[in-house]
């Protein structure tokens, strides 16, 4: 059992008489099932050690999952339901951006706690934030800073964006325009394709970037989109010699159905996980192959890190009470595979950082190359400068 990670909890969970505290869980399983079914893997496995050292409190957790249908409408009936009937504790997942601030306003006007586990938007922690929602992910704008110094070096004057069509994408490309254009003036964006998600015309999209001719593309595709993306530019030899900085690419979801199409040179986020050489990783490393005969993906230490942080605050907090949840969560020490961290008290957002590296091709599979870690706290606001960036206080 990886005892770096769970240190503090009882020993045992006297028998069959302590209620649990219930967790309600919603996600995009159906529509991302390459990200969210090691996600589900990773919080069971949690759920599993924590119950096994004693539960909160001697009172286990029990996970209630379902299906959000990758749409905002149907989340917060998914969530309404999760509260109502099943009478969960607290509000746990999403993988969309859209998706997620949905159920964040959800949890505000129903008074629910929140912890966004997946969706990236700085609007969750930021422009939209409230009470009653944390988020657990290097958000975009933390993941694109962290991929700034590698643009900036690479000193190129003409950028293509390439993003998907939603809040995710849209966030990021504005992200990244800001931050580039205060670190290098001169640069110009010669074109931007915003794609429907999941609906890519990779020929159209390869063939306006060649005709844009970019010294340097900045990609936000994933998935599906991601691989056809490749394989079309691959074929076409429209990114050769042409500099790439790309969110999520080295995240295996991503990578390995790339196989040997891998794009070699990208700068990339992602998780190398035979790479990392930590205490905290190898424990969680160990029990996860253990348990699923199966390297982890991302979605893995997400998952297996939400249901981390949420024993840690409700142990803080002595229970599921919702408003002392809340205020155990500001300033929450966690320490997850990938090391300690922190839910700050002034956004809500927590400082796991996310690891930058090159894509490479090894045994005809892509890999990150050189993977640095960048922590979260490096790339995040002040608190001073956040007070501008969350209009709406605790």
């Amino acid at each position: 059992m990886a005892t770096l990670l769970l240190t503090g909890f009882a020993a045992t969970v006297p028998a069959g008489a302590a209620e649990p505290i219930r967790i309600g869980e919603l996600n995009s399983y159906k529509a991302q099932p390459a990200f969210l079914e090691p996600y589900r893997k990773g919080m069971e496995l949690a759920i599993d050690q924590i119950n096994a050292a004693g539960g909160i409190g001697g009172r286990p957790l029990e996970l209630i999952t379902r299906d959000d249908g990758g749409n905002p409408g149907d989340a917060v009936r998914v969530a309404e339901d999760l509260v109502t009937r099943e009478k969960v504790d607290v509000l746990t997942g999403t993988f969309l951006s859209n998706v997620g601030l949905a159920v964040a306003g959800f949890a505000d006007k129903r008074k629910v706690f929140f912890l966004a586990s997946e969706p990236l938007t700085d609007k969750i922690t930021w422009a939209e934030g409230n009470r009653y929602t944390f988020r657990l992910r290097a958000s975009t704008y933390m993941q694109v800073a962290m991929l700034m110094p590698h643009a900036v070096k690479a000193n190129k004057k003409r950028w293509a964006l390439v993003y998907p069509n939603y809040e995710y994408g849209q966030s990021a490309a504005s992200t990244f325009k800001t931050l580039l254009k205060v670190a290098q003036p001169d640069v110009e964006f010669v074109a931007e394709q915003a794609t429907p998600l999941g609906k890519l015309d990779a020929g159209a999209v390869a063939q306006a970037l060649a005709d844009a001719k970019p010294d340097a593309v900045f990609n936000v595709l994933f998935a599906a989109d991601l691989a056809k993306f490749v394989r079309e530019a691959n074929s076409r030899g429209t990114l050769e010699g042409t500099f790439v900085v790309s969110l999520l690419s080295g995240e295996p979801e991503y990578l390995d159905p790339m196989k040997d199409e891998a794009p070699q040179g990208w700068v990339v986020t992602g998780y190398p996980w035979y790479a990392i050489g930590t205490p905290e990783h190898k424990a969680f490393l160990d029990a996860y192959q253990a348990k699923y005969g199966e390297p982890p993906r991302l979605g893995s230490i997400v998952g297996y890190t939400a249901i981390v942080s949420l024993a840690a605050g409700l142990k803080k907090a002595g229970g599921p009470d919702t408003e002392k949840l809340v205020e155990a969560f500001k300033g929450l020490d966690v320490t997850g595979p990938f090391g300690p961290f922190v839910y700050r008290a002034s956004d809500h957002q927590a400082t796991m950082g996310a690891f930058v590296g090159t894509l490479g091709l090894k045994d005809g599979k892509g890999v990150m190359l050189d993977p640095v870690y960048v922590d979260g706290v490096s790339v995040l606001p002040t608190d001073a400068e956040v007070e501008k960036l969350r209009p709406k206080r605790d």
